[in-house]
């Protein structure tokens, strides 16, 4: 007996119920699998914001929140680190650049981040990437700016375009300065970070529009864009690379204890494991409500199968007759389940895949971070394998029912 031959056709007969229960493990697996891939994306995305950085030097606080502020513009620092401190860190044998960061500032709702030019040499994304560019240069003037992608996409400025900065971090800002205003000077290609997002101006920039603000960062004088402009200004944070990699440890204590000023050194990596270990709990409660809606398909099908066995008594019982063992009859439902399983992984990955493609431009406007539609994962490809033991095992009960009839009970009609 053709066991697959016969489970298809006799699902074909039921098309219509076998379609919804095809239908709800496709949905199952839609969720699941879109939860499994955020949650990788989004570890990979996280992970490749910044590479290539020994230390990142702030005020003392949390290691999360400096991580947080300093690379993905999340929070805000509690404190600033004064030029003194970063001219002496700067200075140790041991450091080979460093890259100063201030924060504070916004354009339109998106970060303005005060810097130097070491910052387009230095930082690196995704396992090392340069930041390259898809329009202009570098700053050389004070007043010139440097947008990332999705800034000059979003806003349609370009190089030459003039823009205005606004004090604090708000979309919506009453304090603008508007008497100073940035040409823009180069705009960023796509980097998948951060870095997108945030229009960066130079050091003495920042520091010449807040001149004569009663809280203001101090004044500034000359027209340098960079180096020691900025003696007397304070800045966020410090991204730091080493000569030698094995240094870090004996340098972060060093700076750990820095006598003239509370600072911290935190390694990008072990922070951003913590990070991770602080949101384990919210990523395996979505895996769980995942799980749940793949039982909830199973239960489907089992009830699908149970449903329908009444109705085929007279099926079994003829089958029977006509020389199929138990055993057989076991292996037509289990087989009927075997395909409704199948049958819904494959519409719930196709189906997955649109959804991505469709969605692609939206999800790395909305999360910051491009989904990839192919390939799937290995650990996708494991949950698929235990999506097809779940539909197994949904088919064992109308199975085991199956087998326990006798031919008898199959022939009998009741009133």
């Amino acid at each position: 007996m053709n066991i697959p031959s016969l489970a298809w056709h006799s699902l074909w007969h039921r098309r219509a119920t076998a379609g919804l229960v095809v239908l709800s493990i496709a949905l199952s697996v839609v969720l699941l699998l879109g939860v499994e891939r955020i949650r990788a994306q989004a570890r990979a995305s996280f992970a490749g914001t910044l590479s290539g950085t020994d230390l990142i030097v702030g005020a003392r606080g949390s290691a999360v929140n400096l991580l947080l502020y300093s690379v993905f513009r999340i929070g805000d620092a509690t404190n600033g680190v004064s030029w003194a401190s970063h001219l002496a860190l700067r200075q140790r044998p041991e450091v080979a650049w460093t890259v100063p960061l201030s924060l504070g500032d916004s354009h339109r709702g998106f970060p303005v981040l005060g810097t130097d030019r070491g910052y387009f040499e230095h930082y690196r994304h995704a396992g090392g990437q340069r930041l390259e560019f898809a329009a202009g240069g570098v700053f050389d003037d004070r007043f010139e700016a440097v947008l990332g992608a999705e800034v000059a996409r979003r806003l349609g400025y370009r190089p030459g375009d003039r823009l205005t900065l606004a004090h604090g971090a708000g979309r919506v800002s009453f304090m603008r300065h508007a008497d100073k205003p940035f040409v823009v000077r180069g705009i960023l290609a796509p980097t998948a970070t951060p870095v997108d997002r945030t229009v960066h101006v130079s050091l003495a920039g920042l520091e010449a529009v807040h001149e004569g603000w009663p809280a203001g960062r101090g004044a500034r004088h000359g027209p340098e864009a960079h180096g020691e402009h900025a003696k007397h200004a304070a800045v966020t944070a410090i991204l730091v690379g080493l000569r030698e990699q094995v240094q870090v440890l004996h340098l972060q204590r060093a700076i750990n204890e820095f006598e003239h000023e509370a600072l911290l050194a935190i390694l990008p990596s072990l922070t951003m494991q913590q990070l991770w270990d602080l949101l384990a709990v919210g990523e395996n409660l979505l895996l769980a409500v995942g799980v749940l809606v793949v039982v909830c398909g199973g239960l489907a099908t089992a009830t699908a199968l149970l449903t329908g066995l009444n109705e085929r008594r007279r099926e079994m019982a003829i089958l029977r007759a006509l020389g199929a063992s138990p055993r057989a009859i076991f292996g037509l439902v289990l087989g009927e389940a075997l395909l409704l399983t199948v049958g819904g992984m494959l519409v719930g990955v196709l189906l997955l895949q649109a959804l991505l493609l469709g969605a692609l431009p939206l999800l790395a406007d909305r999360v910051g971070f491009a989904i990839p539609a192919w390939p799937p994962s290995p650990r996708e490809a494991w949950l698929l394998v235990g999506v097809c033991g779940a539909g197994l095992c949904a088919g064992l009960v109308p199975a085991v029912r199956v087998y326990r009839q006798s031919l008898a009970d199959g022939m009998t009609i009741r009133l």
